[in-house]
C-alpha cells in the first residue's frame, strides 16, 4: 500500500497515478484513514493536474465500490437511467420516467436537490403531497416490478466516498474539476446497476458549464468512463441559454410535466425528453423508438403511468385525483420595452432571483413551491413593444425584484435562435 504522502507527491509532480493509488484514495475517504487535509490536497491536485481516462475510471469504480451496489440489471434486464447536469426549468426527468415506464422500459433514477440557480428533481417531486423519495434497494425492486419506475435519493450506503469528497470539494474550490464531476455523478448512478445511461449535458449561460467545449469534454468523460466500467452510455449536449419550457418553479414544473404527458407540453421540453428517451432505449436494446414514445403520450398511457407510479411512491390520492397546482398569488408581468427580437436572457440570474424570492434552496428557509416564473419569450422571437416576456408569481409584491428580473432580458434588432440540441456524444 502506498502512503498518502507518496500518492500526493506523485500528483504534485504530474506523475500519472496508478489505478491502485486512486482506489486507495477512495477507500481512505470512505473509511476515514485519509484526513480532510490529505483529501483536500488530492482534490486540488486533480483540479490543477487533471486525471486521464483510466484514472478517472479507476476513481469512479472505487467510489462505487465504497458502498452498496444494487445491480438492478441482474433482475431487470434493460433497466435505464438518465442524468442532467442541471439548469433552469429542466423538468425532463418528471416526464421521462413515467413515459419510459409506460412503454415497458424499466427506469431507475437517483436524483438530487437544487443547487445554486438550479432546481432539483427531488425538490420538485416533493412539492407533490406525500411523495417519498426515501428508497432502498428493496423499494426500488418493488417499484420496478410493479410500475416500471423508481425515483429516489441516494442513500447513505451509496458511494460514501463521494459524500465525503463532495463536501470537501465545496470547501476547497474544486467543484469545477471535470474528472471529479464525472466520478461524483457516476459513483451514484452506476451503483444502481443500470444497463444504459443517457446524459443531458447543458451548455449556455444557465448551465454550470457555460461553454460548449467544456460541456463536450464532460459529456465525453461521462460516456467513456461509463463504457470502461461496462455500462452503455450516450449524451446529448443541449441548450441552456434560456429556460427549458415555459414554467420555472417547483409546482409549476410539475404542471409542465403533466401538460407534457397529456400532449400539450412546451415544444422544446417535450423534444428534449423524446430525444433522450429514444436514445437510451436504443442503447439498452429496447424496441421502443420516438414514435412509440409519442404514441404513449397520445394514448394517455404515459399520463396514467404517472398517477400509478406517484401513488406507489406515496403521493396523496386526493391530490392525484385533482392536482392542486396553485401558484403564488402576486403576479407581475415583464413586458418588452420596445419592438425588436429577444436577443439574450440571463438564465442563471433568473434562477438565482427565483431562489431569492423563496422558490429555491436557501439555508435556513423552506422552499416556497408556489413561487414561479412563466417564460413567454423565445430567443430570436420577434416582439412588439409591450409583448409579455415573462410572468412572475410571488408570495408578496416586490417591485425591486421585478425590475431585476426585467433586466435579465435584452431586446435587439436582430438575433438568431440557438439550436435546442447542439450535438450527440456516443
Amino acid at each position: 500500500m502506498t502512503a498518502p504522502y507518496r500518492i500526493l507527491d506523485h500528483l504534485r509532480e504530474g506523475t500519472p497515478l496508478s489505478a491502485d493509488e486512486v482506489r486507495q484514495v477512495a477507500a481512505g475517504a470512505a473509511d476515514g484513514s485519509w484526513t480532510d487535509a490529505q483529501l483536500g490536497a488530492f482534490l486540488m491536485g486533480v483540479t490543477l493536474r487533471g486525471l486521464d481516462t483510466a484514472s478517472t475510471g479507476a476513481l469512479t469504480g472505487a467510489m462505487v465500490d465504497s458502498g452498496e451496489r444494487w445491480d438492478l440489471r441482474s433482475e431487470f434486464p434493460g433497466v435505464v437511467d438518465k442524468h442532467s447536469t442541471g439548469g433552469v426549468a429542466d423538468g425532463v426527468s418528471l416526464l421521462l420516467a413515467p413515459l419510459l415506464a409506460a412503454c415497458g422500459v424499466p427506469v431507475v433514477m437517483l436524483t438530487g436537490r437544487g443547487l445554486g440557480h438550479t432546481g432539483g428533481t427531488t425538490d420538485k417531486l416533493e412539492s407533490i403531497p406525500g411523495f417519498s423519495l426515501d428508497l432502498d434497494r428493496d423499494d426500488c425492486r418493488r417499484l420496478l416490478a410493479e410500475h416500471g419506475a423508481a425515483v429516489g435519493m441516494p442513500t447513505g450506503e451509496i458511494a460514501p466516498a463521494d459524500g465525503r469528497l463532495y463536501a470537501l470539494r465545496d470547501a476547497t474550490a474544486t467543484i469545477r474539476s471535470l474528472p471529479l464531476i464525472t466520478a461524483s455523478i457516476l459513483s451514484k448512478k452506476l451503483a444502481t446497476g443500470a444497463e444504459a445511461l443517457v446524459f443531458d449535458v447543458k451548455a449556455g449561460n444557465g448551465a454550470f458549464l457555460t461553454e460548449r467545449e467544456e460541456a463536450r469534454e464532460l459529456a465525453r468523460g461521462l460516456v467513456d468512463t461509463c463504457t470502461s466500467l461496462g455500462h452503455r452510455a450516450a449524451a446529448l449536449i443541449t441548450d441552456m441559454s434560456q429556460p427549458l419550457g415555459e414554467w420555472c418553479g417547483h409546482t409549476a414544473e410539475v404542471r409542465a410535466a403533466l401538460e407534457g404527458l397529456e400532449g400539450r407540453g412546451a415544444a422544446d421540453l417535450v423534444e428534449v425528453t423524446l430525444e433522450l428517451g429514444a436514445q437510451v432505449c436504443a442503447l439498452a436494446g429496447h424496441a421502443v423508438d420516438r414514435a412509440a414514445l409519442e404514441a404513449a403520450i397520445a394514448s394517455g398511457a404515459a399520463r396514467q403511468k404517472f398517477d400509478d407510479w406517484a401513488a406507489a411512491q406515496g403521493a396523496d390520492p386526493a391530490w392525484l385525483a385533482a392536482p392542486d397546482l396553485t401558484l403564488a398569488p402576486e403576479e407581475a408581468v415583464i413586458e418588452a420595452p420596445r419592438a425588436g427580437v429577444l436577443a439574450w436572457v440571463d438564465t442563471r440570474q433568473l434562477g438565482l432571483l427565483l431562489a431569492e424570492a423563496g422558490g429555491g434552496r436557501v439555508a435556513g428557509r423552506a422552499i416556497d413551491h408556489g413561487v414561479s416564473l412563466r417564460y413567454r419569450g423565445r430567443l430570436g422571437q420577434p416582439l412588439a413593444a409591450g409583448d409579455e416576456l415573462a410572468r412572475l408569481y410571488l408570495r408578496r409584491a416586490d417591485d425591486a425584484l421585478v425590475r431585476r428580473v426585467a433586466a435579465c432580458f435584452e431586446i435587439a434588432d436582430t438575433a438568431d435562435p440557438p439550436p435546442l440540441i447542439y450535438e450527440r456524444v456516443e
